[in-house]
């Protein structure tokens, strides 16, 4: 029987299995880029009557398109990513010309899923943060 001290070290805000750990993916998140599906943030603007997004888009191989043509989405553990961060004028996020004085303002490429966590750790961002991309307003 555990004494009254001992935990589970996954209950611990400081474990990497914690959802209060900030580099803790939701599962249906990790899931989702590890199918190669994309996702996206909002985050704040440059200034008022502007958008700004952060999208993580994982990468494609030819395994995947096959997969895509036989209608099933492929698995893969060691995806690349691209992040971008990009800026729009809020007026225009609802039309076709939604990229008309749209700025990107970073990107960056990760060689794997801890090269994202750091990536998103040096952008200040928190996996917890990201939606699918019909969640969001981002015209991406």
């Amino acid at each position: 029987m555990d004494s009254p001290d001992s935990s589970d070290s996954s209950d611990s805000p400081d474990s990497p299995d914690s959802p209060h750990d900030r580099s803790y993916w939701p599962v249906d998140k990790l899931t989702a880029l590890r199918l190669g599906r994309r996702l996206v943030t909002e985050v704040p603007a440059s200034h008022s009557g502007r958008r700004a997004f952060v999208d993580v888009t994982p990468s494609r191989s030819r395994a995947d398109d096959r997969a895509r043509d036989e209608g099933w989405a492929r698995g893969d553990t060691g995806r690349r990513f691209r992040l971008k961060h990009w800026e729009y004028d809020g007026e225009r996020l609802d039309g076709f010309d939604y990229d008309i004085g749209a700025v990107l303002v970073a990107s960056a490429e990760a060689a794997d899923e801890a090269g994202l966590l750091a990536a998103l750790t040096a952008w200040g961002l928190r996996p917890g943060a990201f939606a699918f991309p019909w969640e969001t307003d981002d015209p991406g």
